[in-house]
């Protein structure tokens, strides 16, 4: 008999946390003074130490899968196609997220606490966003923590890793050693989020009493319905247009790995259902083998959902109505943040940070949404695991299509 004890996993830990902060906020609502007083410095410590990790995480996440993607020069058209195809669905996703969350934002509640209270600074110009993507520093970018200008900066370095070949090989294992180093202490933050998330919620449970209960219902629902009308909507239309496949069979044959997904949360152990899956729809063996682990590493059509719906819903929660600017700077972030934060745990959380960050918007609000980011993650993960079998038959498909020529 085995006495060892199954240990709980930490999605399970943080929902607990979420629990224990509604009802101790909710016991604390004539003591709303103390909670925050002594319950939420702690979660802002675990607050600053996500802000910590978020820019080298991007920065070499960034530059190790570039230096990495040398291998797709050997595919040649099915790289390139790949990664188009991966970023066109990303930004129609985010753009599906923000639309849902505009729609329903008059549901979400606006925290009235002065504690909670935030002015959004003037708006930027368009052709000004554009300007201030592009460094014009080393430094400022990373200690500003400018997430556009940060991305700029790894593409540039990684690429020109590649083109510097075999004398930068000692400077690619480096940012490969870093990229781990640095992952391997998001993991070891993350292990607080429990502790995080019921320092950050309780003293809101507290200052907002049952509302804020509510709220969290409401952007489930959001997010879900975005989920599947991108399912639907997306991917039935590129499969059928470009995959030369009936919607309906794509979605019998992608259904085993869908269920999976929902149940586990995870992409990459979604992996081999998901082969199997495409390989009954004709996908070819170089296809399927490339297409999917490298879309299980950087295709987050879920995640950039559940960064618009978020977005929206926090901005609500302060009272923050977005412009039409900063909405596109949140395209352009979660798109490109995408392949960023590739790989890395919590990597929903991370995003979400620099999605917030990037149009001036407080991080603190990752605390409303983190207690159920569990629930988040299961509807997100059939989203991302779905286009990456949408891109593998279309890709397939396409490269067919030439070879008869």
């Amino acid at each position: 008999m085995n006495k060892e004890k199954k240990k709980l996993s930490l999605a399970g830990q943080i929902f607990i946390a979420l629990i224990l902060a509604i009802i101790v906020g909710l016991l604390m609502q004539n003591y709303a003074d103390y909670a925050n007083d002594f319950i939420k410095p702690f979660g802002t410590i675990f607050l600053n130490l996500i802000k910590f990790i978020v820019v080298p995480i991007v920065l070499l996440s960034i530059m190790s899968g570039i230096v990495s993607m040398k291998d797709i020069r050997k595919v040649g058209s099915i790289g390139i196609k790949t990664i188009i195809y991966y970023l066109c669905t990303t930004a129609f996703a985010i753009i599906i997220g923000l639309v849902g969350g505009n729609l329903f934002k008059g549901l979400f509640p606006v925290l009235s606490t002065s504690d909670l209270a935030y002015e959004a600074a003037e708006s930027t110009p368009f052709m000004d966003v554009i300007v201030n993507i592009f460094p014009n520093n080393f430094i400022a970018p990373m200690s500003s923590a400018s997430m556009l200008q940060v991305i700029v900066m790894a593409l540039i370095f990684g690429f020109s890793i590649i083109l510097v070949g075999e004398k930068a090989k000692s400077v690619a294992e480096g940012v490969d050693a870093l990229n781990l180093v640095c992952m391997k202490s998001m993991e070891m933050i993350l292990k607080l989020s429990p502790v995080g998330v019921f320092c950050l919620l309780c003293p809101v449970v507290a200052s907002n009493g049952a509302a804020i209960i509510g709220s969290l219902a409401m952007v489930l629902l959001v997010a879900y319905i975005c989920y599947v009308v991108h399912i639907a909507l997306v991917y039935s239309i590129c499969v059928k247009t470009m995959g030369g496949i009936s919607p309906v069979e794509f979605f019998k044959s992608q259904m085993p790995a869908m269920m999976f997904a929902f149940s586990s949360a995870s992409s990459v152990g979604t992996l081999p259902i998901n082969l199997e899956g495409v390989k009954k729809m004709g996908v070819s063996e170089e296809v399927a083998s490339f297409v999917l682990p490298l879309g299980a590493t950087i295709n987050m059509d879920g995640t950039a959902i559940y960064q618009g719906v978020c977005a929206i819903f926090i901005a609500a929660c302060y009272g923050i109505t977005l412009t039409p600017a900063q909405m596109i700077t949140i395209v352009l972030t979660a798109t490109l943040a995408s392949i960023g934060t590739a790989g890395v745990p919590g990597a929903g959380m991370v995003m979400l940070a620099m999605v917030l960050t990037s149009v001036g918007l407080p991080v603190e609000g990752i605390a409303l949404v983190a207690g159920v980011d569990r629930i988040f993650d299961m509807g997100r993960t059939v989203v991302n695991i779905t286009g990456d079998a949408s891109c593998a038959v279309i890709v397939s498909n396409i490269e067919s299509k030439k070879a008869q020529k």
